[in-house]
């Protein structure tokens, strides 16, 4: 009976019309996915009020057995799904369902490509699945009330999915939630006990709690008491030997822990016995989720103690540089009432962290080493994410490390595929590093003038040009004894690269120029730290380089864009001996003309590298003067 006190009609989020309006139009193919989504939603719920119960057991209200139960009406043409697991009290049914801005709607129609089979698998990840309800139902009536005796009253909400919901207050709900589908003329394919089982078994076979459905009546016993019968096995996969787990078990399970529509790149399913049991099966996804730079964000890994729901989001199991991975961690050592404060200082958990992680590390070596292919799709989804890795995890840093990709100067493309195990198999005889230059865009490193002695030589330089490399450098300073060296920081020093015949020019050139580079520090001032023929330019009049302590011009620009407050330190001009600006500016007597050359000299090198002119409009002026005088 409901309480038309509290009554009231309320319209989606804009994004959430949208959606619906997706769904409703078959986005897809494959209609009997809502059953999985529904009955995996039940799942859920019930897992959170296993684990809440474990602090508060009067959530149960006398009733432990937590079950799901799947019925179809003919007559009034329905499906329903229902749980007694946690429950919505009203404001979260307008969080979860009215208003699903948590779950990234915005994000999921921006990243909407138009094919409608490469859009269908992305909505799982988004958190919408409750929304393919639409799919098989002109109507959708969902009747709710949150677990605890305090709870007096439920909520009932209904929709048509054009653009309303109404919410309603009952006085005599059960705890749990009821979904009702009021199903579309057409799809009346479902309203079949045969129909719904082969779905259940073939898509919720795996879940760990019973699903329940009225079992078949003969044509002689039509009169009989219905009875119930538990339609999956609810054995969990995880703790079956895997030579009894198929594929398509294994797929099914990840989409179901995942809530993805795809099928995952690849996973590792394990069992760990001796002083520490517990059993895990991860999860490669095959595509970066929406939320995947949201650091707080974790739903990852979920932790189960004897087959015992504990936990969803044990971010305590898996380091933050591997955050995209999913699946189960089952331990038979921790406590059922485990809480994440004991997650924190708990030995054992540090130990299945290791141990996780290590199998992680050891599945994509096995993948980057017999499926480049494979592992270029992972390295494009989950590439920027794992060179976190070596700052977060230093007793791996090495096994990261090899597992890291980039592009080079012997590349065509931005597509980072070369290892650093690569890199040093083709360098050139005598070279003692492996050098690297960052900057904001792979046509800048690729054009940086830095490089210019570098192709002169033949020597292979790494191009960093994701954000998060300068972090990384900052943690991998070196490789298998070969320490990574920035070609735009420091003095350059080839080391066995050089003859003895450049050494000797170096010197005789330094001497030339040292008046030059006194006249033209003092021309510039503060704006630099020192003035110094360069001998990486082989084409380009001037370069900036940072002190070998100092820090890069790109980091700089990185942190200031993100508000950072810093120093910025003043860079080193060196200027090539051999071109013929630089020629021109040794032998100018003018003071005038020689000041307003050397800056020339300096915002051209500035802007080669990515910077900005504090002022634009004089720079613009000297270098018209400039042409006019060399016309």
């Amino acid at each position: 009976m409901s309480t038309d006190a509290h009554k009231e009609t309320l319209g989606f989020q804009t994004e959430v019309k949208q959606l619906l309006q997706l769904m409703i139009h078959s986005l897809y193919s494959n209609k009997e996915i809502f059953l999985r989504e529904l009955v995996s939603n039940a799942s859920d719920a019930c897992d959170k009020l296993r684990f809440e119960g474990l602090s508060d057991d009067a959530l149960f209200e006398g009733d432990t057995d937590l079950k799901i139960r799947v019925a179809f009406d003919k007559e009034a043409r329905t499906v329903t799904i229902s749980d007694n697991g946690i429950g919505m009290n009203r404001q979260e049914v307008i969080d979860n369902i009215g208003t699903i801005a948590k779950s990234g709607t915005r994000q999921f129609l921006d990243s909407l490509t138009g094919d409608q089979a490469k859009d269908a698998h992305m909505i799982g990840q988004f958190g919408v699945g409750f929304y393919s309800a639409f799919i098989v139902a002109d109507r959708v009536t969902v009747t709710t009330r949150r677990a605890g005796l305090t709870a007096e009253h439920g909520v009932r909400w209904e929709s048509t999915g054009e653009g309303e919901f109404t919410l309603e207050t009952v006085d005599s709900a059960q705890r749990g939630t009821e979904v009702v589908l009021h199903l579309r003329e057409e799809d009346d394919e479902f309203l079949d006990g045969w129909r719904l089982r082969s779905i259940i078994r073939k898509y919720s076979d795996h879940i760990t709690l019973p699903i329940m459905m009225d079992k078949e009546a003969g044509a002689e016993d039509e009169e009989a008491p219905e009875e119930e019968e538990k339609v999956n096995s609810a054995s969990a996969l995880w703790a079956r030997s895997r030579s009894e787990v198929s594929e398509e078990e294994y797929t099914e399970f990840y989409k179901h822990v995942s809530h993805d529509f795809e099928e995952p790149l690849t996973h590792i399913h394990s069992r760990v016995e001796g002083n520490l049991e517990y059993t895990s099966l991860l999860y490669i996804p095959k595509r970066a989720p929406f939320d995947l730079w949201d650091r707080d964000r974790r739903n990852g890994i979920k932790l189960y103690v004897k087959r015992v729901f504990i936990m969803d989001d044990a971010e305590h199991l898996m380091p933050n540089y591997l955050r995209f991975v999913k699946g189960v961690i089952d331990s038979s050592d921790l406590p059922l009432n485990v809480s994440r404060e004991i997650l924190q200082h708990n030995k054992a958990v540090d130990s299945m962290r290791n141990g996780s992680v290590k199998k992680v590390l050891g599945l994509l070596e096995g993948v980057a080493k017999n499926d480049a292919e494979k592992y270029a799709i992972f390295w494009k989804e989950f590439g920027k994410v794992m060179k976190e890795g070596p700052a977060e995890d230093f007793a791996n840093r090495e096994q990261i490390a090899k597992l890291l990709r980039f592009s080079t100067t012997e590349t065509d493309s931005e597509e980072q595929d070369v290892s650093l195990e690569q890199y040093l198999s083709r360098m050139k005889e005598g070279q003692d590093k492996i050098y690297y230059i960052a900057a904001e865009s792979f046509a800048a490193a690729k054009n940086s003038p830095h490089l210019e002695i570098f192709r002169k030589k033949g020597i292979e330089v790494v191009l960093l040009t994701d954000r998060v490399d300068e972090w990384l450098v900052s943690s991998l300073t070196e490789f298998d004894g070969k320490a990574l060296q920035s070609v735009a920081r420091g003095e350059l020093d080839l080391g066995e690269l050089e003859d003895e015949e450049d050494k000797k020019a170096k010197e005789s050139v330094e001497k030339d120029f040292s008046e030059l580079l006194g006249r033209v520090k003092e021309s510039l001032g503060e704006q630099v730290d020192e003035v110094r023929i360069t001998h990486r330019l082989t084409s380009s009049p001037a370069c900036l380089v940072s002190g070998e302590g100092g820090m890069g011009a790109n980091m700089e620009r990185i942190l200031q864009s993100v508000g950072q407050e810093i120093q910025a330190s003043k860079p080193i001009l060196e200027l090539n001996p051999e071109h013929m600006l630089v020629k021109r500016l040794r032998d100018e007597q003018d003071g005038d003309r020689f000041g307003d050359w050397s800056s020339i000299l300096f915002d051209q090198a500035l802007l080669a590298e990515g910077g900005q002119l504090e002022d634009p409009a004089s720079f613009v002026a000297r270098l018209n003067q400039l042409l006019i005088e060399l016309s």
